[in-house]
């Protein structure tokens, strides 16, 4: 296949997943940028305060381990279900990919400008598969960090390692919210990747809804 062919044939699925990547990198730039200017811009910025704030007064009063307990037990059952819904969609995902030959040309029914070919089928599902698997890997080390924290928040005489420290208590926990943020948000990235499958115009509609609804769930609300 020449470059003409390849063109005519996949040129308008790149267009549109550089399209919609390209969105998406310029909505991160923007939010970086006003995260410089105020780091509590974003709700996840905001959470980070309070998880490190939380972390401090816990360990600052030795009347509240059970609740500290509880509250990260909480966590680590949202974060297991939340990976066990991970594998749930990486195993329909690669059921999924052993069936491109049959099912390529009914998903491509509304296909505008895109193309039926059942090797860039295999192409989406496989970019779906890659992003349900790092959300995966994401919930399960959220998990990993949130238990290591039950133990060192009610460690006794945590003054005497710099590990066992409010400061750095709250840094692992601040690192398994992150990684829980980034688990929804590969599930966020997986909805137009789905409307992929059906052709390449979805996949920019979704992108720019996406995109959309990511400015109001990112930002805190406004004074």
């Amino acid at each position: 296949m020449n470059l003409e062919q390849w063109v005519h044939q996949f040129g308008s699925d790149a267009a549109a997943f550089t399209l919609s990547c390209s969105v998406v990198a310029l909505y991160y730039l923007w939010l970086r940028s006003k995260v410089k200017e105020n780091p509590t811009y974003t709700i996840h910025g905001v959470n980070q305060l309070a998880r490190s704030l939380w972390v401090a007064n816990v360990m600052g009063n030795s009347s509240k381990d059970i609740m500290a307990v509880q509250t990260l037990r909480n966590f680590i059952m949202g974060a297991s279900l939340m990976a066990s819904t991970a594998t749930l969609l990486i195993i329909g995902t690669l059921t999924l990919s052993g069936q491109a030959e049959s099912i390529s040309k009914n998903w491509h029914i509304l296909n505008i400008g895109g193309t039926h070919a059942a090797e860039l089928w295999i192409i989406k599902v496989l970019f779906l598969l890659v992003d349900f698997i790092v959300a995966f890997f994401a919930f399960v080390m959220s998990v990993r960090l949130v238990n290591q924290v039950v133990f060192m928040i009610n460690a006794p005489g945590a003054a005497a390692h710099h590990n066992l420290a409010p400061t750095a208590v709250a840094n692992r926990l601040n690192r398994a919210g992150n990684l829980f943020a980034t688990g929804t948000r590969a599930f966020f990235f997986a909805v137009p990747l789905v409307f992929w499958l059906f052709g390449p115009v979805f996949l920019v509609l979704a992108t720019l809804g996406l995109v959309v609804t990511l400015v109001q769930l990112d930002r805190t609300e406004p004074e």
